[in-house]
């Protein structure tokens, strides 16, 4: 091993320390539902306020999948993790976590928030019967980041699944929600 690929081992493996700590200090890691039930109230207090578009789409999905706070830290070598609560008819049926693992030209960390809308029952039903669900091609983002409005397009309308990033904070550019996989959890 050459003194070049130590160094870049080394720099990777401290860059992963503030995602862990930043994740074990979240608040989620041993206070239960009542904390996770608690952020995800706030974060749609937040959106509705920020976003008032997104009481419609509420109002016509089947459910939502709330993650409060996505925390994701890369140098090479990257990853994230957060916890949220799945909501059908406004009350909480499950809890989830989403985790993210990538390699590539990366540097930086960034938190945010994001909710997914199933805008079908089948959707919905799809989400909660296969346990370790990826976010990928079957999920439309509506919203990025930074004062834009939700755009209401006929792609938007007919997607099964729609995901609404916001409150962005951090040094590493973009938030997007492919890649991660969700996993129902017990808090």
């Amino acid at each position: 091993m050459t003194q070049f690929t130590r160094r870049a081992f080394t720099f990777s493996a401290l860059a992963a320390v503030p995602a862990l700590s930043a994740c074990s200090g979240n608040g989620y890691n041993n206070n239960g539902g009542a904390t996770i039930d608690a952020r995800v109230d706030a974060t749609l207090a937040q959106m509705y306020s920020q976003f008032p578009q997104t009481r419609d789409l509420a109002q016509k999905s089947a459910g939502m999948l709330v993650m409060p706070l996505l925390t994701e830290a890369g140098f090479g070598i990257g990853g994230g993790y957060g916890r949220g609560a799945l909501r059908v008819g406004g009350a909480t049926v499950d809890y989830y976590s989403a985790t993210r693992a990538n390699i590539g030209i990366q540097i930086g960390a960034q938190q945010y928030a994001h909710v997914l809308f199933f805008m079908t029952e089948q959707a919905l039903q799809d989400f909660r019967i296969n346990d370790g669900w990826a976010a990928g091609a079957d999920a439309e983002v509506v919203f990025s980041n930074l004062g834009e409005t939700i755009r209401a397009e006929t792609t938007t309308a007919l997607a099964p699944v729609v995901a609404v990033i916001f409150a962005q904070a951090g040094l590493k550019l973009g938030a997007t929600i492919e890649g991660l996989k969700y996993s129902r959890i017990i808090p």
